[in-house]
């Protein structure tokens, strides 16, 4: 299958990288300072008058800089002060106006525009020693377009706040060729200086059309709104989801045990997504539900793809609004049937009728599972209203390989969705009630988001079927690595009859790639006698139970909208294909006109 729009988007992440400690930056610095003024010192000095190629220079220009036929020029004055200045300077400047800087990214910055502005320089020594004050000028001009270009993004998207933190390694650096050449240089310096700011500015405004005539959104404020969280953990982004969101009206299956003893449990799947990343939007939902009752809660994921992200945390209030709504006037069955499995393709149902109302486990294990479309989900509630008034879908989500697509109606996979469902929608209905009891277990992890580990640890419900045993494993996380629940099942069901392995899909372990899957970071081995220890203690608190269920409708609930992440992504990767043309383009064009100003100036 092509991939599609999202997972393109999702790609993008390998362009974002960890900017070095600044010491390391810093050092480097200074290191290409000092070998340049050791080169120049060994060449230029031993260099013979008619040594130097020759090359007209205009008298105004050799007025301008005052070059004699043999110059030493200084790597440490040219380059590394004004790196020091601008390194030392951009980070309390920017955050003067509010703004988030750190000082390795300042650093890192800092070294690049060196690099760049060594490259540019010398580069006069393949035509003449005497081209290095126009190059040196020119790399400056360069350089104060850069650093525009890079903080507009990085840090604050209005361009007129930029100039001052932009300026400051090329400004220096024109003091340091008044001080080289000429006290003439700097106004050429400022020409060039001009002409770059006015061409990077007009490449930033390029790149930000098509996000703004699409969207109505600026795309550099919302990289800026990217860095911050990823900083500090600003939720700045949710504002730009909320411009796109849209409304919708999802319904919300849950299942309420009412025990006598221990506390209460709740089983509850939301056809919304817990997206995008970290704790922006949805991407918390679980721990939110599960914190907002005194029932232990258990929050599965059901049909919901990216576009269903919640736009703000805030939203998460009418998700449990409704839930509330849905425990009033309730009416408990202690019946409850067996479970059982039904498979049809690739798609592997795991099935348990409740009272009146049914739950299906959907996999596709050891196949690659991904997202299942909420219309997917709603197809398969429709079609079991004939025989429960409550049918609860689960996405088990618990085999990835790669970052892919979601599934869609009227794929092969989607049709195979629907009809292990309805068949197993059929056993259940015609399968006969008993008295049951129910145990759970809440076990917190060692490990950390990064390790893929959501804040919940693991969950587990048992549910005892006269003698059958099934347990629920919950695990709050973004999809399982492919292989790590078949060897979590080999152990469980051991101790059970049957059994399935699930993820929350909390994209809280998410903050950059969407791929971070239990099992990818930490052994199977390592986790699995938690794992085993809680269905252990879910046996351990079987008790018996009665059961209702209910449909919370959740109204209003804004998210981010039909195809938008598809329409976000295309419009991400179509600006992408004309970037570096365009930036191509841009940098000719300014130096293009360098030219035409030393020209003018001749």
């Amino acid at each position: 299958m092509a991939q599609s729009s999202d997972v393109k988007l999702g790609q993008l992440t390998r362009y974002i990288f960890t900017a070095p400690n600044w010491k390391r930056s810093l050092l480097l610095i200074i290191l290409l300072g000092l070998i340049i003024d050791g080169a120049n010192a060994r060449a230029w000095l031993s260099l013979p008058s008619s040594g130097i190629i020759a090359f007209p220079v205009p008298a105004v220009i050799s007025n301008y800089l005052a070059l004699p036929e043999k110059f030493l020029f200084s790597g440490t004055i040219a380059f590394t002060i004004p790196a020091i200045a601008a390194l030392v300077l951009t980070k309390p400047i920017i955050e003067y106006s509010g703004k988030t800087m750190t000082w390795n990214r300042s650093a890192l910055l800092a070294l690049a525009c060196t690099v760049f502005g060594v490259i540019i320089t010398l580069a006069a020594l393949a035509v003449s020693v005497k081209l290095i004050p126009l190059l040196y000028a020119i790399s400056l001009g360069f350089i104060f377009g850069l650093r525009l270009f890079v903080l507009v993004a990085i840090a604050d998207y209005r361009v007129p706040k930029m100039i001052i933190p932009a300026l400051t390694q090329s400004g220096v650096g024109v003091l340091a060729g008044m001080f080289l050449f000429s006290p003439s240089f700097g106004i050429f310096a400022l020409v060039l200086h001009i002409v770059f700011g006015l061409g990077f500015a007009i490449l930033i405004w390029m790149i930000e059309r098509p996000l703004r005539k699409a969207f109505k959104i600026r795309g550099l404020a919302f990289i800026n709104a990217f860095i911050a969280h990823m900083t500090d953990g600003s939720k700045g982004m949710e504002d730009f989801f909320r411009e796109i969101g849209e409304e919708i009206f999802v319904p919300q299956v849950s299942f309420f045990f009412r025990r006598e003893q221990g506390e209460q449990v709740m089983f509850t799947v939301p056809n919304l997504h817990p997206g995008p990343m970290g704790e922006i939007g949805g991407g918390n939902l679980p721990k939110i539900l599960h914190d907002s009752f005194d029932d232990e809660t258990l929050v599965a994921h059901g049909c919901a793809t990216h576009d269903f992200n919640l736009v703000s945390e805030s939203e998460s209030n009418k998700v449990i609004d409704a839930l509330k709504r849905s425990r009033e006037d309730l009416t408990y069955s202690t019946g409850a049937g067996k479970s059982d499995i039904v498979s049809v393709g690739s798609v592997q149902v795991l099935c348990q009728k409740f009272g009146d109302s049914v739950l299906l486990v959907t996999t596709r294990s050891p196949h690659r599972t991904e997202d299942v479309d909420f219309s997917i989900g709603a197809t398969i509630m429709a079609e079991g209203h004939r025989w429960f008034p409550n049918v609860a879908v689960v996405d088990a989500h618990n085999c990835m390989t790669d970052l892919s697509s979601p599934v869609l109606l009227a794929t092969l996979t989607a049709t195979e969705y629907q009809q292990a469902s309805i068949d197993a929608m059929e056993k259940c209905h015609a399968s006969p009630v008993h008295p049951f009891r129910i145990g759970v277990s809440h076990t917190r992890l060692p490990y950390s988001r990064e390790q893929g580990f959501g804040d919940l640890g693991i969950q587990v419900m048992l549910v005892d079927v006269v003698g059958q045993r099934t347990a629920y494993v919950l695990i709050d996380g973004n999809n399982i690595a492919a292989g790590v629940r078949e060897k979590i099942l080999e152990h469980v069901l051991i101790l059970v009859d049957r059994a399935e392995v699930m993820t929350t899909d909390s994209h809280v372990v998410n903050t950059i790639t969407g791929k971070n899957p239990v099992g990818m970071h930490v052994p199977v081995s390592e986790f699995l006698p938690f794992v085993m220890q809680a269905v252990r203690a879910a046996a351990d608190d079987l008790t018996p139970a009665e059961t209702a269920a209910g449909t919370a409708h959740c109204e209003h609930v804004v998210v981010f909208g039909s195809n938008r992440i598809s329409q976000l992504a295309s419009t991400v990767n179509a600006m992408l294909v004309f970037v570096a043309p365009l930036s191509l383009a841009m940098l000719l064009l300014a130096f293009l006109l360098s030219l035409v100003a030393y020209a003018v100036m001749v």
